[in-house]
């Protein structure tokens, strides 16, 4: 005769719990949620980004310079604070909350090597960057143009950054279908590797990384490009600024394509979630994991009820 009242208490208890847990949980079932993650950490840098440590490390302010074609202009983006370089920025000021970091969109549509050193000069006398990220590659690759000539551009830009006393990060092309219609594209990857490796300068492998997107992770081209299906969408840009955030010092809780909890990954497709979202998320777990004593101890209470109105 009891059992079934407690029975019938305990899933009362379980039903109170998961209402209230259901509430600031709400998510977008019409939209599929895919990772923003790099288990391969192909992305991560593997020379010292020296300068921006110290500067960090003192809490003095932190200028980045963001130099590159349309995919870092921001081709494909919904709107100017969607693009990579806002991301980014966005991300670091997360990351250091104490210190000034600004990140400046130098990307200029359809340049290739030679357009931007033409212009760097000025432009790093005007931003006086602590850092450069320099994406390069893809519009020589998508003219066919000769690779040689590239490659000799690269390592001299390289040389004029360092002069500076930067810190530098080459970004490879993207992987994305015109670009892998061009049979240099691969060779395009392993010049600027071999200009990175050995110049000793940072590179972010952003052809590998979204082939771990498309191949490995199984992330539809749709996903992450924008409908020319050359240029990143919000989606492309957001990850790739966490992913390069993580590597200018490491991953926090709230990000801004996703919420990391331990090792494991809460997607979150577009719009992304606000950072108090990441700390609904993380009270909801532990009220979950407070469930089977909140049952334990109301059973009896239901229990009681149950008896007295029979």
């Amino acid at each position: 005769m009891s059992r079934p009242p407690r029975l019938l208490a305990r899933f009362a208890v379980a039903g109170l719990v998961a209402t209230g847990l259901y509430v600031p949980l709400s998510a977008r079932a019409d939209e599929p949620a895919y990772a923003c993650s790099d288990n391969a950490h192909l992305g991560r840098l593997s020379a010292p980004l020296a300068r921006m440590r110290r500067l960090v490390a003192s809490g003095r302010p932190v200028t980045i310079m963001a130099l590159g074609s349309s995919s870092t202009a921001g081709a494909g983006a919904s709107t100017p604070t969607a693009t990579y370089p806002v991301r980014l920025e966005v991300e670091l000021r997360s990351r250091f909350p104490g210190v000034a970091i600004t990140v400046l969109n130098r990307g200029v549509n359809g340049e290739e090597a030679a357009d931007m050193l033409a212009r760097f000069n000025q432009a790093a006398a005007d931003d006086k960057p602590d850092v450069v990220l320099w994406q390069v590659g893809t519009n020589a690759v998508l003219r066919d143009s000769p690779i040689g000539p590239v490659d000799r551009l690269i390592i001299e830009g390289l040389a004029r950054m360092k002069a500076l006393g930067t810190d530098v990060v080459l970004i490879d092309p993207q992987f994305a279908p015109k670009v892998l219609a061009k049979p240099d594209a691969a060779s395009m990857v392993s010049v600027i590797a071999a200009a990175s490796t050995s110049r000793g300068v940072d590179l972010f492998q952003r052809f590998a990384v979204m082939r771990e997107w498309h191949d490995a992770a199984a992330i539809p081209f749709e996903a992450f490009l924008s409908p020319d299906l050359l240029h990143m969408n919000d989606w492309g840009y957001a990850c790739f600024a966490k992913l390069a955030r993580s590597r200018h010092g490491g991953s926090g809780d709230a990000t801004g394509c996703g919420c990391r909890h331990g090792n494991a990954e809460i997607a979150q497709p577009p719009p992304y979630p606000p950072p108090h979202a990441c700390r609904e998320l993380h009270v909801a777990r532990r009220l979950f994991s407070l469930a089977p004593l909140a049952i334990r101890a109301f059973t009896p209470v239901f229990d009681g009820l149950w008896r007295g109105s029979g």
